[in-house]
């Protein structure tokens, strides 16, 4: 988006690809994932069943394009857009499987129920599965990147309608402040904006 805007400076930096070297964050993609998965076999549980974690934020210079406010919340909602296209896609599959399948008015939401550890996985099927964890993921991420705590998608919009004193103070938050904020504050407002989406989509699932 940021490229068709006119900036360039992703693509410059060679950040416009999936090989995944390229977007590793020290301490979202190594060292936090680390601390989840292998914290209790030291005696480290804190964070234990909350498996979260982040790459290097894409560098976008706003200055490059030509309306900045339009341009730059054009970009920053780019993402979470992405991400909601991707569960309207998984949900229209579920759908369709209902439908098209033997069995499938029960199988898909036992399917979706089973993605959320709610009943049994074994009875899971593997299509309905995979779709299912597309929703729980892409939701999340719609959700969580939208949150207005930077460097999240999210924080950009809010200080796009800040005023230029409110801006300064906002700017203010980073480095270690805003890890504890997205892991605590972001962690609850998660879980209060998730569980109604998942909720709603369970019942349409079971509507069908």
């Amino acid at each position: 988006m940021a490229s068709r805007l006119g900036d360039q400076t992703a693509r410059l930096q060679g950040r416009i690809t999936l090989n995944p070297m390229y977007h590793i964050d020290p301490i979202g993609t190594l060292l936090f994932p680390a601390l989840v998965i292998f914290g209790p076999f030291i005696g480290f549980s804190f964070f234990s069943g909350f498996l979260i974690g982040w790459a290097k934020p894409t560098p976008v210079i706003t200055r490059n394009f030509k309306k900045i406010v339009r341009d730059d919340n054009l970009t920053t909602l780019a993402g979470p857009v992405s991400n909601l296209i991707l569960v309207c896609v998984a949900l229209l599959g579920l759908i369709v499987m209902e439908f098209t399948m033997p069995n499938g008015r029960q199988m898909v939401p036992q399917s979706f129920a089973a993605a959320l550890k709610l009943a049994d996985p074994s009875a899971a099927q593997p299509v309905a599965l995979l779709l299912s964890l597309a929703i729980l993921i892409n939701l999340s991420l719609f959700f969580f990147n939208l949150l207005p705590i930077p460097p999240l998608d999210g924080s950009r919009v809010v200080r796009n309608m800040l005023p230029y004193n409110a801006v300064r103070v906002y700017d203010g938050i980073g480095g270690w402040l805003s890890y504890l904020l997205m892991i605590f504050v972001g962690g609850f407002l998660l879980r209060l904006l998730l569980w109604p989406a998942l909720d709603l989509v369970f019942s349409l699932l079971w509507r069908h």
